[in-house]
């Protein structure tokens, strides 16, 4: 008896969901495109919402620049819910790594206590500002439009309570009252001249109604400063003072800047290219805010790596900015 194995191939009738067929073409789609093009609600709503009748549930006119199709705005890492998170447990496990390392080994504890009274001034407060962008980025995901938008800032908000935790780890281990030490930089963050500035900019920008503005003075420009001072010369800084160990416990923090740059640029500049009237609006609001941010990170700067270096990361800054078609110029 003889067996004859044949093989038989089954052409499917379509290729991919309807959403990402009528945009991608009825070819197999990936499953970021599946997971982030044309799947929020659009129409058909039982009702508007109480707070803000005048606006649907997903309303593209809660702002002010108008884009003839907000999906044209993609993640350059292509991050939906399932990448995002194997890619934050991999920085996770690093991280804990450091911690854990540093935690042993006693590291911090061997930290001149000058120079442990000035990361516990210039870093721990941060903290607070950590949470108003939480905060910040949680709003911007309910306001925005188009879930290619909402699941950056959503992802953004996450990151930013991750980050506002290591800070915290950071203090428990620069003292054995590391709690005394948390509590003292709440005073600060509420007390301090030198943090006023910033603490002003993160309560004004809780109040902010437009979600676009928002995003920028949040993600683009207050974060477009503060890390590049506080986590790039702030740690040379530290480095040259022989306390480059801390930096190990940072690192996390300038990995994830320097990822979250692409998909902020990525932002603004499909939304400068749509048309002269986004970008005119969106020159006005990072010239406010960059105005801002540059007087309230002065007093930090000079009390850590000094004028110079917040001049430099304001000057990188600008150029930055030229890179996304705006001009630029300083405030």
């Amino acid at each position: 008896m003889s067996i004859e194995i044949k093989t038989a191939t089954v052409e499917p009738i379509r290729q991919t969901f309807s959403h990402t067929r009528r945009r991608f073409g009825d070819k197999p789609a990936s499953r970021y495109q599946e997971a982030s093009f044309d799947i929020e609600a659009a129409t058909n709503f039982h009702y508007r919402p109480l707070w803000q009748p005048d606006k649907l549930l997903n309303d593209p006119s809660r702002t002010a620049l108008q884009m003839a199709d907000w999906y044209a705005v993609s993640d350059p890492r292509q991050y939906y819910y399932g990448t995002y998170v194997q890619a934050r447990a991999r920085m996770q496990e690093n991280a804990e790594h450091s911690f854990a390392f540093c935690e042993k080994r006693e590291l911090l504890a061997s930290l001149p206590a000058a120079t442990r009274a000035l990361v516990a001034r210039l870093l721990l407060p941060l903290r607070h500002a950590e949470l108003g962008a939480n905060m910040n980025n949680s709003g911007i995901a309910a306001d925005a439009f188009g879930t290619s938008v909402t699941q950056m800032h959503m992802f953004q908000a996450m990151d930013r309570l991750a980050i506002a935790q290591y800070l915290s780890r950071i203090g428990l281990l620069l003292e054995d009252d590391g709690l005394a030490l948390l509590a003292e930089a709440k005073q600060r963050w509420l007390d301090d001249p030198a943090w006023q500035g910033v603490r002003r900019y993160v309560e004004d920008s809780l109040v902010i109604r437009d979600w676009f503005e928002l995003s920028l003075a949040q993600n683009l420009v207050s974060d477009g400063l503060v890390y590049p001072l506080l986590f790039e010369h702030f740690d040379a800084q530290l480095v040259a003072a022989g306390a480059g160990q801390l930096g190990m416990l940072t690192e996390f923090m300038r990995l994830w800047f320097a990822e979250s740059q692409r998909w902020v640029d990525a932002l603004v500049k499909t939304a400068v290219a749509e048309s002269p009237h986004n970008r005119q609006l969106i020159e006005g609001w990072v010239s406010q805010w960059r105005g801002r941010a540059v007087q309230a990170l002065l007093p930090l700067a000079e009390t850590g790596p000094g004028r110079d270096a917040l001049d430099a990361c304001d000057s990188a800054f600008g150029a930055r900015l030229k890179k996304l078609g705006l001009s630029g110029d300083a405030a």
